[in-house]
């Protein structure tokens, strides 16, 4: 049953800060954790936002609060997405409105939001580096500290927390505790009375006094190394913790994660432990909220819906560029055996579900690893096959020297599907795919495509799979133009532009997102609109007769300025010696925070109105002569 009512948080709205909590009982915590789950259905239902993860977690964040003296032991979040019931006790909760709004709280940890935030997180599996620097730093400074990390078994699947684990499990004075959320590995059975009695026996103090003295004597009658194989093939057979024990940790678990006097009781051990300390939680993603539980993917990420039936708001608008390129993908598999595709967790955001089911021996979900999934698709592309990467652009940035040292130095035929281009709106900062153009234009042997529209998206998307190098077609979150698209692997030529409108004096050389723009405030201008398509190579034969027939030339791009789209046409102009006026627009040397991706456009001025205020100033500076023309 859905949980009622939505309106009774009598006991929640005492809890303005963590320490608020620490004055309640047991009892009363366990009607805060209810109040706090009940204010999170009905404020994410309000706003939209991410929902599954944060129900998951609302025990555990009442714990970790209770038990450690947040801010000053530090709590550090993976990912964000679990966040929300943090935010509520730690101050936040009259804000919680305003989430993923225009200067409203982040959808995910903010330092400057907040000092509960202790560590900005978008991107996942970087909780427990994060937490041993800050152990390390307050062990260096002589404060006693506690430092927790929370990460979810899918941010476990990188590469970096494995890498983390391996140097933190090597300190043994570290005073660190990573908290394992595993809300998807089928381990029900262990979570019952006998894993309970395991857990209060190795969090004992008694167990923790005889395994340290024990090894203690062991060691001394040097037979160490026999006194800990044996204690931890004992500690094998009864718990899955061994790997984490092989890393140095002191392992507890696993725990039934929404027992709060449980974790509150194995929280209260862990605190006098020493060293690097594991605990295992087992959770269930949507917990409390009936349509969350059946469908906690539906559910991760919602737009507002109705608390009491679970019913969603249908946002209106174009076809999806997403969408566009799970058609094509399933299209062109069923005429190319080759075609594999590679995806870092991302089925359903990049448009993957239908191909994961009709094709499911040529899809590869690889976890949150990024790096893996690049060098993955080099591997198969020197054997023959024809991997597409589909990613976001905001997690290519994570897998930078794999695009560079394994496929592109190599020339391997790869292509690379790049979601979420741009802007992004709630997301905010974090998500943002501000950075491709530049990152990507300047690696040799790659070729860069951003559409204007679904029907130049399904075509390039083709041309960059029939191209026998490495290609990337890079597309915005949302729909474009509204146009008819194509059934057919039509391709493009490759680094031609077209032209769209013919005009005079002012020509608007336009990328992806941007083309629509330009057509419409070229009618104000009477400009000439080129189609550029290609950011690598960019199409130079059509920048040398557009500046040889026009006084200003304007380029305008959903991308940093810096080492962008824009850029590729300075640089050929300088190379040329062509002295003409050029004038760059993007996206500003800066950092844009969650707004809706139309304001998210008017700060980076790059809606209509500031695009043509910033041509009119330019005409005003350099071409008095041509005020009057466009006047």
């Amino acid at each position: 049953m859905l949980p009622v009512p939505y309106s009774d948080f009598s006991l929640l709205e005492t809890i303005d800060t963590p320490s608020d909590l620490r004055r309640l009982d047991d009892a009363q915590l366990l009607q805060v954790a209810d109040e706090l789950r009940r204010f999170l259905i009905k404020s994410v239902s309000e706003t939209g936002g991410h929902l599954a993860a944060g129900l998951g977690v609302v025990e555990l964040t009442v714990a970790l609060h209770t038990i450690y003296n947040t801010p000053d032991d530090r709590l550090v979040w993976d990912v964000g997405h679990q966040a929300y019931p943090h935010k509520i006790l730690t101050g936040r909760r009259e804000q919680m409105g305003s989430l993923r709004q225009k200067d409203g709280i982040a959808g995910f940890p903010v330092r400057t939001e907040s000092p509960f935030d202790t560590f900005g997180t978008g991107h996942s599996s970087t909780s427990i580096s994060a937490a041993i620097g800050m152990a390390l730093a307050a062990r260096q400074q002589g404060i006693e500290r506690e430092v927790i990390a929370v990460i979810g078994d899918g941010a476990l699947s990188g590469g970096m927390s494995f890498e983390a684990m391996n140097h933190g499990g090597s300190i043994d004075d570290l005073n660190l505790t990573v908290i394992l959320n595993d809300n998807d590995m089928s381990i029900s059975r262990p979570v019952g009375a006998v894993s309970r009695y395991l857990t209060r026996v190795l969090s004992s103090r008694f167990y923790n006094e005889v395994r340290d003295k024990g090894r203690s004597v062991f060691k001394r009658l040097n037979i160490g190394e026999f006194a800990d194989r044996w204690e931890e093939h004992m500690k094998g057979m009864m718990l899955p913790g061994t790997l984490w024990e092989e890393l140095g940790f002191t392992y507890l678990g696993p725990v039934d994660g929404h027992d709060l006097p449980m974790v509150l009781s194995t929280l209260r051990n862990m605190k006098k432990m020493r060293g690097p300390r594991f605990l295992h939680l087992v959770t269930q993603k949507g917990k409390g909220y009936e349509p969350a539980e059946h469908e906690p993917i539906t559910y991760h990420g919602v737009t507002p819906f109705n608390p009491s039936t679970g019913k969603m708001e249908k946002g209106a608008g174009s076809r999806s560029y997403t969408a566009v390129f799970g058609d094509w993908v399933c299209d062109s598999a069923e005429q190319d055996q080759r075609l594999n595709v590679i995806t870092p967790a991302m089925c359903e955001g990049s448009g993957l579900v239908t191909f994961s089911e009709r094709f499911p021996e040529r899809y590869h979900d690889v976890g949150i690893a990024e790096q893996h999934a690049l060098t993955l698709a080099a591997g198969m592309a020197c054997e023959d096959v024809k991997p597409v990467v589909a990613i976001y652009s905001t997690f290519l940035q994570r897998a930078y020297d794999q695009l560079i040292h394994d496929v592109a130095l190599q020339n391997l035929d790869v292509t690379f599907a790049v979601d979420r281009a741009g802007e992004v709106g709630a997301d905010g900062a974090t998500h943002a795919g501000s950075f491709d153009l530049s990152y990507v234009r300047a690696i040799p042997n790659m070729v860069v495509m951003a559409p204007a529209d679904a029907r130049e998206a399904r075509m390039m998307l083709q041309t960059a799979y029939e191209f026998e190098g490495p290609a990337m077609v890079r597309y915005p979150r949302g729909g474009g133009p509204d146009v008819t698209e194509l059934d057919g692997l039509e391709t493009l030529e490759i680094g031609k532009s077209e032209v769209r409108r013919k005009g005079s004096h002012i020509a608007l050389l336009a990328f992806g997102t941007m083309v629509a723009s330009a057509e419409r405030i070229a009618e104000k201008l009477d400009a000439t609109v080129v189609n550029m398509r290609f950011v690598k190579p960019v199409d130079e034969d059509a920048v040398r007769e557009i500046a040889a027939s026009h006084e200003l030339l304007v380029t305008l791009e959903e991308n940093v300025i810096q080492g962008g789209a824009g850029s590729a046409v300075s640089e050929y102009l300088n190379r040329q010696g062509i002295q003409t006026d050029l004038l760059q627009l993007g996206l500003p040397d800066s950092y844009i925070e969650q707004a809706t991706q139309v304001q998210q456009l008017q700060e980076a001025g790059l809606d209509d109105d500031s695009m043509l205020q910033a041509i009119h100033e330019r005409i005003s500076a350099a071409h008095a002569g041509l005020v009057s023309a466009i006047s």
